[in-house]
């Protein structure tokens, strides 16, 4: 009897080995493989989402909050946010299958039956265990997309930045634009200002198609950022990244003419500045136009200048100091826009090589301004009568330096730069005509004898009477060399006698010639070019709308971290459906009654 029930049991035993292996066994596993892949990759893509979705900066991957501006979210996050669901995914399954191996080890063998179920804890031990495989192709796909995505939006964000920096270079090549420092002891030419954030005056030394984004940079307080001049960038303030000085607004979008006024001391160079600047002020109301200081200073300045005028005194000697230019905007119809940059020193900065030396925007501009003081030449000097220097003492101071050293000077410093200071135009100015053309040896101005010099004197080469006059009487006092050098140096030269009862036109025709702004050099109607009293001072309006602060508050992530983010959860949901479709197509095929 005990025999037969061995063999009874023993028989029990082999039917139920075979019914396992042969029946239950292909489907438990693949079912049990399907099961646990379909857990991984579904735990997978709950974290993802976990991961992904947020718009909070803290969350399961944590935005930090940068020093100045968010990188591209392609080039750093997105592998922090990999990271993110890999540490959590990973540990999860090994644990996860740890716990399931070890309970049904202990449900299905813990006692006599476990003779019988060993092909069920084989199939199910065998289908978790086999399931690391899929498990680690779901990683390695999961990391696949992100790289594939990454690749994708890093090829896209890479042309970006090569096209917006190329229209960039191409809009400064076409509109000649040069950006400069005024302020003293700088001078520097700069090549990208830096970028005062307007929301919290965080400042951006490199606001340009970079990694922190083609379109816009994202300030650290949220704040989106145009990157080129074309998309707005000009209408952010502007900074010096060499000295931290201001900048003019419009930098970048509007030229930056560097015009130095060249002269001994007390040559007149102040005076005809602030002449020059009631003319063209006149010239752009005239002409629909605008005139605008850009600091408040040289506006009052000019009002300073303008009561004076009035009064019929003189204005006060200009300071030792180095000079910070005298930055005015100009926008005239037809004619384009200009920042001109006036620069008025000191004559005695022009009396030796040292003091040269510091006027280190002359190594930028193309454009020069030579005052000549007539009563400061040897030649005109002797030739006045004693009654002649009392009554010019009594007008106005003169010039002890002779323009003829101080012009040396100046061409010296200009051929120490690469291009041997080739200058594009050169305006002479003869300053005190009036007191000039009441000495005999002035009155060839007005009545001049014999043929005037050839040679292009007025703008486009078109020679005028005037500026023929002033030349010729130049040479004949003895700066015929000085002349002959400056043809030399510069593409054009005009040559132009002022004195305070030069008309306004005639000075803003010269200002805008030598400055780039060139008017149509007709002769305007009676009182049209004269200032307004009402309207006399140019006023310091702001010159560009500023920029508007759009954006995201730093508790959440930039906009463009979350569209790379759901960027990247899109592939992966894309990827997921396909492969789970696959392995699911191809579980069904191994199963024995298909």
């Amino acid at each position: 009897m005990p025999a037969v029930m061995v063999v009874l049991l023993i028989a029990l035993w082999l039917g139920a080995m075979w019914v396992g292996f042969v029946v239950i066994f292909p489907v438990l596993f693949t079912l049990t493989l399907l099961t646990a892949g379909a857990a991984a990759l579904g735990f997978a893509y709950l974290q993802a989402w976990r991961t992904l979705t947020p718009v909070t900066a803290k969350g399961p991957s944590p935005v930090p909050v940068p020093d100045v501006a968010y990188r591209h979210y392609l080039l750093d996050q997105v592998w922090r946010d990999w990271w993110a669901v890999a540490r959590v995914v990973v540990p999860w399954a090994w644990q996860s299958a740890r716990a399931v191996t070890g309970r049904v080890t202990r449900t299905l063998l813990g006692g006599l039956w476990g003779y019988f179920l060993f092909p069920v804890w084989l199939a199910l031990y065998a289908g978790i265990a086999v399931a690391a495989l899929p498990a680690t192709v779901i990683g390695v796909a999961l990391t696949a997309i992100y790289g594939i995505v990454s690749l994708v939006g890093l090829g896209g964000w890479l042309g970006c930045v090569a096209l917006l920096g190329l229209v960039e270079r191409a809009f400064m090549a076409y509109g000649r634009i040069l950006q400069t420092c005024p302020h003293p002891f700088c001078y520097e030419k700069i090549a990208l200002p830096v970028y005062e954030c307007p929301g919290c005056g965080t400042r951006h030394r490199r606001l340009a198609p970079g990694t922190a984004g083609a379109f816009r940079h994202v300030c650290r307080c949220g704040a989106r950022l145009p990157t080129t001049i074309p998309l707005g960038r000009y209408r952010l303030t502007a900074y010096c990244p060499h000295c931290n000085g201001r900048l003019p607004e419009r930098i970048g979008r509007v030229r930056v003419e560097p015009l130095p006024f060249v002269g001994g001391p007390a040559a007149g160079k102040t005076t005809f500045m602030f002449l020059a600047i009631r003319a063209l002020h006149a010239r752009a109301r005239s002409a629909r136009g605008r005139l605008a200081f850009v600091e408040r200073r040289h506006a009052q300045a000019y009002a300073g200048a303008v009561r004076e005028f009035q009064r019929g005194g003189r204005l006060a000697k200009t300071g030792p100091e180095l000079p910070l230019a005298t930055m005015v905007d100009v926008e005239l119809p037809g004619a384009g826009h200009r920042i001109l940059y006036l620069f008025d020193p000191a004559g005695e900065h022009f009396t030796g090589a040292t003091e040269m030396e510091s006027l280190r925007y002359l190594d930028h501009g193309e454009a020069l301004l030579f005052v000549v003081d007539p009563f400061a030449l040897p030649a005109v000097r002797r030739a006045l009568s004693e009654d002649e220097q009392v009554a010019v003492e009594r007008a106005a101071p003169s010039s002890e330096e002779d323009p003829a050293d101080t012009l040396q000077r100046v061409l010296n410093e200009l051929r120490s730069r690469p291009d041997r200071g080739r200058q594009r135009r050169v305006a002479v100015v003869l300053t005190k005509t009036d007191l000039l053309r009441s000495t005999m040896v002035g009155r060839s101005l007005e009545c001049p004898d014999g043929p005037l010099p050839d040679g292009p004197d007025g703008p486009d080469g078109v020679a005028d009477a005037g500026g023929a006059r002033v030349r010729r009487w130049l040479d004949e006092v003895g700066l015929g060399n000085a002349i002959r050098a400056l043809d030399q140096l510069a593409g054009q030269v005009r040559y132009f006698g002022s004195g305070l009862d030069t008309a306004p036109f005639e000075v803003a025709d010269l200002l805008g010639w030598v400055t780039g702004l060139p008017a149509d050099g007709r002769r305007p109607a009676p009182g049209a070019d004269a200032p307004d009293p009402a309207d006399e001072v140019p006023g310091t309006a702001p010159l560009r709308d500023p920029w508007p602060v759009r954006g995201r508050e730093n508790a959440l992530v930039p906009i463009g971290y979350q569209a790379g983010r759901w960027s990247v959860f899109a592939g992966l949901v894309v990827l997921g459906v396909a492969a789970l479709a696959l392995g699911v197509g191809q579980g069904v095929q191994a199963l024995p009654w298909t």
